[in-house]
């Protein structure tokens, strides 16, 4: 279910500002069959109360009535798809709480919608209060029920501060759940179908339908002109030496993106490698760990899923345990291996050279992903020289919401003449898909991918490094239609 059918099944609750018990059940079922991974929690809870504030109006008793139907979609929320938190040390959740004051709590939210907004400290404040209380799983609803309460007090005639306290509510609301409660595992419904076997329809075809499945289970991936905005200006051929780009690539894009768990594990890894080949890289503890916390992130996604399943059913000796699975992914791309035997040691990776990049003998390689070219882009690290122009002149035209682009750009001053990137997809999706490719496909992989706004005929190609690793892998775009 999409981010946009999900907005019109909430105006649906939302027209008789009422949620009948038939309706509540309805909600849950609702949540139980989409099924969403632990990244869209969040958007799912905050899109309650944007698309709720719509329905403001100048009845206190209408907008009282709204912030329980609002309410009503929050709790069937958190008890289908979050548990709360068992800490460390707990073998199991708590039955009583450790010390919670109901007064005090209320008192805490009037304090903090006195000004209709939420500040950073004062969010902080409000966790330290809910880590000391603990309150129990019993304690959690009435406590965020409480939040609703004491918030409806605070609604005026005045439509701006009305949103304003939607905000302040949300916000609390997000506070608590990050504090008490976490995501119930994810796992994922969808089972990849025998008809795009390998076996059943051959390699190329079984690869290009399973991307499209991959594509399609990209709950996470960003919308163009919404959660982002490039400026692909005008396009050159690789030997055209003119910049053909004044302005950056991206305008702008919503950080609150990189706060969700995929993505955020992604870029903790980023500062982890250098980009000359040849000078040895090591991995300390805390590197290994953030690695982990990534892969286990993954995991936590359709694609990541899906991949797995996909890969155990037409793959050689892939293990079915996911644990076992990760092990692999860790070999595949993480494990040191050496490109540039000028140097005394490993000095590369498969995801060193995807994702990050390097330089060797003067020329950038690698370096295919959005992510990390928009915060080098942002540091004034990258400069685009615009995109690359199709081979074939009847195709469609490179714009500002194509999910697919081909670019040239500078890297600290040395030149990328041509390279190929997705654009806002998830970093669980592109390590679906190469992994993928890796394990089932060939080396060139033929991909027909829809991507809701165009059509792309992709090659996706993978290179082996010392056999059974990654040494790189990224697509080319060969066609492309509306």
């Amino acid at each position: 279910m999409s981010s946009v059918e999900f907005e019109s099944f909430y105006r649906e609750i939302f027209t008789d500002l009422s949620v009948s018990r038939e309706e509540s059940d309805e909600i849950k079922q609702k949540f139980e069959d989409v099924n969403p991974p632990p990244d869209k929690l969040i958007w799912l809870r905050a899109a309650s109360f944007r698309i709720g504030s719509e329905f403001l109006t100048d009845d206190e008793t209408s907008n009282i009535s709204l912030l329980r139907s609002i309410n009503a979609i929050v709790h069937a929320l958190e008890i289908t798809c979050m548990r709360p938190k068992i800490k460390e040390g707990q073998e199991e959740e708590q039955e009583e709480d450790q010390g919670l004051d109901m007064e005090e709590a209320e008192s805490l939210y009037r304090s903090l919608y006195e000004d209709l907004s939420v500040d950073r400290g004062e969010s902080q404040d409000l966790h330290t209060f809910l880590n000391e209380a603990r309150p129990s799983a019993s304690t959690l609803v009435k406590i965020r029920a409480a939040a609703f309460r004491i918030g409806a007090g605070y609604l005026t005639m005045d439509q701006g501060s009305n949103i304003a306290l939607f905000k302040s509510i949300n916000s609390i609301v997000h506070t608590l759940e990050m504090t008490c409660m976490e995501p119930k595992p994810f796992v994922l419904k969808v089972k990849p179908p025998a008809s795009i076997n390998v076996g059943e329809i051959g390699m190329e075809e079984g690869i290009s339908k399973a991307a499209q499945y991959l594509w399609d289970l990209d709950v996470n991936r960003l919308t163009p002109d919404e959660d982002y905005v490039i400026n692909v200006q005008k396009g050159k051929k690789p030997f055209w030496k003119e910049d053909k780009a004044e302005d950056p690539l991206f305008t702008s894009v919503d950080s609150s993106a990189f706060l969700r768990s995929t993505y955020k594990a992604f870029i903790a890894l980023l500062d982890n490698y250098t980009a000359e080949t040849g000078t040895t890289e090591y991995v300390s503890r805390a590197e290994k760990q953030e690695i982990w916390t990534f892969l286990r992130a993954i995991m936590q996604s359709g694609p990541m899923q899906f991949c797995h399943k996909y890969c155990v059913a037409n793959g050689s000796d892939i293990p079915v345990d996911s644990e076992e699975f990760m092990k692999l992914l860790y070999r595949i791309w993480f494990q040191l291996y050496t490109k540039d035997h000028s140097g005394d040691g490993h000095d590369s990776s498969g995801f060193e050279h995807v994702f990050v990049g390097e330089i060797k003998n003067g020329k950038v390689s690698g370096f295919h992903n959005w992510i990390y070219f928009y915060l080098q882009e942002r540091k004034g690290n990258v400069d685009y020289k615009g995109y690359i122009k199709p081979r074939n002149h009847s195709n469609t035209a490179t714009n500002d919401d194509d999910h697919v682009l081909t670019l040239q750009f500078t890297w600290h001053g040395i030149e990328k003449t041509v390279g190929t990137s997705f654009i806002g997809v998830s970093p669980e999706f592109e390590m679906a898909l190469y992994t993928m490719c890796f394990l089932v496909g060939g080396q060139e992989n033929i991909i027909d991918l829809n991507t809701g706004t165009d059509v792309f005929k992709l090659n996706c190609k993978i290179y082996r490094f010392a056999r059974d690793k990654i040494g790189t892998s990224f697509v080319e775009a060969m066609e492309h239609f509306d």
